[in-house]
């Protein structure tokens, strides 16, 4: 059995560290050693967890040139970015990735246009008509802000271009809505909230069939493990067995926190303003995960690879001060999701449409 060493930069975050954990748990199977390095700007209960379990926190900044010189001059047999974002990014990586045995880079199915150029950050939403795979045009590669609708695609396909182009083993992974224990942006809370604050009812548009693909940090991390072993230049597409619709994620979670709502699925009559979830989507979104899986990777099912989540959810809430919020309440992706007035009254005329 030989030691092989990791390098994973955003190493404390829901993808970093599921990724982390995959390597970990794999050389406690037996398999090769890993030595795994975790690289964020600060520590905290994740780092000291990973540390627990094997792993070694390396406080920095993955755009600190001189950290990423430290980390990668000697070399290392897999690097993994979850964090890079631009040209920028990919860039600072370069003089180091002919010395890496395999380079993962995490991208986002966010890359992907349709042919009026619509992508999954517009205002009107891709058309795609079956599942989107690794062959499918992106939107042009661009250096504006990548924390805009429009800037965040093309500043992923920008550094997409730079490591594919650089000819040393790099592995692109375009997943689609990611969950998982620590995630930044935890979707799932717009249910596990309202059976927290004892709702009832819950309203979903097009009656809960709306198609969104998700993808679990766990599986992302079980497909860098496989990639690891078998480097190569390519881009594979990450994401769940099956796509669940709105109705069946929303069942799967209640079901799990031992809650049934009185689903209340909505027409195309019905007001505009309610019964939107973070998985709505006009048209399905569905991610063709055939390359992965003929390297032998096997996608989990949102069912159960969800589960961690969840409980990680009700126990951050439940340890939230009285005056205190969850720590991802700023973000404002969350702006009137929780403002059931609205809710409550379109319930109130549906009632009195019915009468």
């Amino acid at each position: 059995m030989s030691t092989r060493r990791a390098v994973v930069l955003g190493g404390t975050g829901g993808i970093g560290s599921a990724i982390a954990r995959a390597l970990l748990d794999a050389s406690g199977r037996g398999g090769d050693d890993w030595q795994v390095e975790v690289v964020a700007r600060r520590g905290g209960p994740v780092a000291d967890a990973l540390a627990a379990d094997g792993a070694t926190f390396v406080p920095g900044d993955r755009r600190d040139s001189s950290v990423l010189r430290g980390l990668l001059r000697p070399g290392a047999d897999l690097l993994v970015d979850t964090v890079g974002l631009t040209r920028d990014d990919a860039v600072q990586l370069s003089p180091f990735l002919d010395d890496i045995g395999s380079t993962v880079f995490i991208s986002s199915k966010a890359v992907y246009a349709d042919e009026q150029g619509r992508h999954a950050n517009s205002v009107d939403k891709p058309v795609f008509g079956a599942a989107v795979t690794e062959l499918q045009p992106t939107v042009r590669a661009a250096d504006g802000d990548p924390t805009s609708r429009d800037g965040y695609g093309a500043a992923k396909v920008a550094a997409e271009q730079v490591l594919l182009d650089h000819g040393a083993p790099v592995t692109v992974l375009r997943p689609s809505k990611v969950y998982g224990v620590g995630i930044g942006r935890p979707r799932e809370w717009f249910v596990v909230r309202r059976v927290l604050d004892g709702r009832e009812r819950i309203l979903l548009a097009d009656q809960g069939r709306g198609v969104d693909h998700t993808t679990a940090a766990s599986g992302i991390g079980s497909l860098v493990r496989l990639v690891a072993d078998a480097p190569d230049r390519r881009i594979l597409n990450v994401a769940d067995d099956t796509a669940p619709n709105v109705l069946e994620i929303v069942r799967t979670i209640a079901g799990h926190l031992g809650h049934a709502f009185d689903e209340v699925l909505l027409d195309a009559d019905a007001p505009a303003f309610v019964g939107t979830t973070p998985w709505s989507s006009p048209s399905p979104f569905v991610l063709d995960t055939s390359a992965a899986r003929a390297l032998g990777w096997q996608p989990p099912a949102f069912w159960s690879a969800v589960l961690p989540e969840l409980d990680w959810l009700v126990e951050t809430a439940h340890a939230v001060p009285a005056d205190g919020d969850v720590p991802w309440a700023d973000d404002p992706f969350w702006e009137r999701m929780f403002d059931y007035g609205p809710e409550d009254a379109a319930l109130a005329l549906l009632s009195l449409g019915r009468g």
